[in-house]
């Protein structure tokens, strides 16, 4: 089968245009058929790629035209020719996020899913796409960022020929063009490169390559104790900088994310700030995907039907397991305290334990119907879904306590994902693509770690009751306590957006708000008489005692309607976790943190 050769190029980047075509030497002799991705792995919803498509003709191997038709959503037929058939098409790429595609005269990133039609039947033949330079003076400096290997003639970072195995693979690695801080170090011998995109003053690059080197080892290590051999010989972060954004997505040798600027390190200030911890486990966490779902992948994504959604109820493992592992491997590393990680913990078991949708739905039957609820909420999805990742991380939190008090500490959830990666992923990409199915997990958790886990499948995977986390949590010495507001302020139960107007964005179950009749898209208009904004709803309330009853004057839409409210207690918004036992849990405590 002959290569599929593309070309992109940013035509228009004031347009926000990229210009692709996609040649085909040896074409059905019936019609060749094309398709672009409905959705990008990672990412659980369909996204219609297709429709960022401006134009699209078809040529022979003479330039002229061919007669071509869509025939659904993504997909477009052409007539029969002899030789070559080539697609010229225009992609709007406006998305400043990590998933599709994005293009101005000062940067551009796109996925390949949103940017390359697939040559139906010819998705295992080699692909060749040469990224070309802008044109225009003000480009001369714009470089190409990607974990493509590059053909012959083409260096790294600069415009040309990349190749590809195939279409999966050329579609699994982003590219970032543009003027970018680039740094680089080695993890256990192999080289990884760090893209900033986006304009960030006084970066501490030195900083930054030092720590995702120590997340980097930390993981490799996990994985592979003995060979500390990665799964790669080369890998990317690549983010882009921005005023307000957050957000990753995982490829088998890079990831794409997105971050606020003024979370990353700045020269000459080495205090470790909340917005680049987190940005430290955003990075841990993609990084963490290039083994768990990236190679150990579920069964129904071997291979990826990229025309429709793919159904599996094992997200919590793949990302809530990830999310459990991203800020342990934190501390582990030494990058964050015993404490800092605590805290952490107990953010994510107060937002868990907030949502009654807890109660209703199961991690598994999140996984499931992530493509039309998780991915999709409305202001009832706190009261109806729960997070795959996290009340998933959780899951894995219950797992590998149990595991440990069950073994005395011989055995860890850490068995579990070395088990699964030298059965599944060590070999995907080497010719032996298996992934793990429902039906397997449970005997796979027995036999990595001879523990009985029946219990923590019943309740914590298949089951809606809350998690025993207190109880778990005992033998290693760290206690659990709702956190709630010092000063007792009392509650609406209800989210709120924020600015000129007091928004009701949703209301919990059983709340104050709901009771009283109110609902998300009320505005808030008065308490008591007084005029309350997006800004001053908490000082009006801690005027007040829970189970005060106040009047409340809100519209909806254009009518104003009056709610008697008998105000909550204050919100647990997050759990304290703390040392309890200094002593005699105290090595437990350190092999669970220390891996």
């Amino acid at each position: 089968m002959k290569p599929i050769r593309y070309t992109i190029v940013p035509k228009q980047p004031a347009a926000h245009l990229f210009e692709v075509t996609v040649t085909v030497a040896d074409p059905d002799p019936a019609g060749q058929r094309f398709m672009l991705p409905v959705w990008i792995p990672g990412s659980y919803m369909v996204r219609e790629f297709a429709r960022n498509i401006v134009t699209l003709r078809a040529f022979n191997d003479a330039g002229r035209k061919v007669r071509i038709e869509k025939t659904d959503k993504q997909s477009w037929q052409a007539a029969p020719v002899k030789g070559e058939l080539t697609l010229r098409y225009e992609v709007y790429a406006w998305d400043m996020s990590v998933r599709a595609a994005h293009l101005d005269d000062t940067t551009g990133f796109f996925n390949g899913t949103s940017v390359f039609l697939s040559a139906v039947g010819h998705e295992e033949a080699q692909c060749v796409v040469d990224i070309q330079k802008p044109a225009g003076n003000e480009y001369r400096n714009w470089r190409v960022a990607t974990a493509l290997p590059e053909a012959r003639g083409t260096r790294r970072y600069g415009f040309g020929e990349y190749r590809a195995h195939n279409y999966d693979e050329l579609v699994d690695h982003p590219v970032t063009l543009g003027e970018f801080a680039l740094g680089t170090f080695k993890a256990h011998g192999v080289p990884h490169d760090i893209v900033i995109a986006g304009r960030v003053v006084a970066l501490d690059m030195d900083r930054l390559a030092a720590d995702l080197k120590r997340v980097c080892e930390a993981q490799i290590a996990l994985f592979e104790p003995k060979s500390k051999k990665a799964p790669v010989d080369r890998y990317v972060f690549m983010t882009q900088a921005v005023s307000d954004g957050y957000g990753g997505l995982e490829h088998r040798a890079s990831t794409a994310l997105i971050c606020n600027r003024a979370d990353l390190p700045v020269t000459g200030r080495p205090e470790t700030s909340e917005g680049y911890r987190t940005y430290l486990g955003l990075c841990s966490h993609e990084y963490f995907h290039t083994w768990n779902v990236k190679r150990i992948k579920p069964a129904a994504f071997v291979p990826y039907d990229l025309t429709r959604e793919n159904y599996t109820s094992l997200l919590w493992l793949f990302e809530g397991f990830t999310s459990y592992y991203d800020d342990l491997i934190l501390v582990r590393s030494g990058l964050i305290t015993p404490d800092d990680y605590f805290g952490l913990l107990g953010k994510v078991v107060g937002g868990v334990l907030r949502g009654s949708g807890r109660q209703k739905q199961t991690v598994a039957e999140s996984s499931f119907d992530t493509w039309v609820k998780y991915y999709r909420q409305d202001e009832n999805a706190p009261n109806a879904i729960v997070s795959y990742y996290t009340k998933g991380s959780l899951v894995a939190l219950a797992f590998d306590l149990t595991i440990r008090a069950q073994t005395g500490n011989r055995k860890s959830l850490d068995d579990v994902m070395r088990l699964l990666w030298h059965r599944f992923g060590r070999d995907f990409y080497r010719g032996n693509p298996v992934g793990v199915s429902e039906a397997q997990i449970e005997a796979l958790f027995a036999e990595a770690t001879g523990a009985d886990l029946v219990e923590v499948f019943a309740q914590g995977v298949h089951g809606t009751r809350d998690l025993p986390l207190e109880t778990l949590l005992a033998p290693f010495g760290v206690g659990m306590a709702p956190e709630t507001d010092k000063n007792g302020k009392p509650s609406l139960g209800a989210r709120v957006r924020g600015g000129a107007d007091c928004t009701l964005t949703a209301v919990h179950d059983g709340s104050a708000a709901q009771k009283a009749g109110l609902s998300a898209g009320d505005v808030l208009v008065a308490i008591d008489g007084l005029r309350v904004t997006g800004s001053n709803l908490d000082a009006l309330l801690s005027r007040y005692l829970p189970g005060a009853k106040v009047e409340v004057h809100a519209f909806r839409r254009d009518e104003l309607r009056t709610a008697q409210v008998k105000l909550d207690g204050p919100e647990v918004t997050r759990y304290k976790l703390s040392v309890t036992d200094k002593r005699a849990a105290r090595n437990w405590r350190e092999r669970w943190l220390a891996g």
